[in-house]
């Protein structure tokens, strides 16, 4: 999925709230009694959800080894 590709609304959250909403999703469809067109919904949802916590950490990932190359040529 294209990062582009993701609301603002999930954009806009912080590793916590991210991870939080993710939990949610999941304890609702592992719920026997959902209704198939909402776990749909909450699927599409949820992959939002975890494909904007893997942009927060490649984006965190390459800081730091940034800052570990700065160092190394001081």
């Amino acid at each position: 999925m294209n990062s582009k590709n993701i609301p603002a609304s999930i954009k806009s959250k912080s590793l916590k709230d991210a991870k939080n909403e993710i939990n949610t999703i999941l304890s609702k469809l592992e719920n026997k009694d959902t209704n198939l067109e909402a776990s749909i919904e909450d699927y599409k949802r949820l992959i939002q959800l975890n494909e904007h916590v893997d942009n927060m950490f490649k984006s965190r990932m390459k800081e730091i080894i940034r800052m570990k190359d700065y160092k190394k040529k001081k």
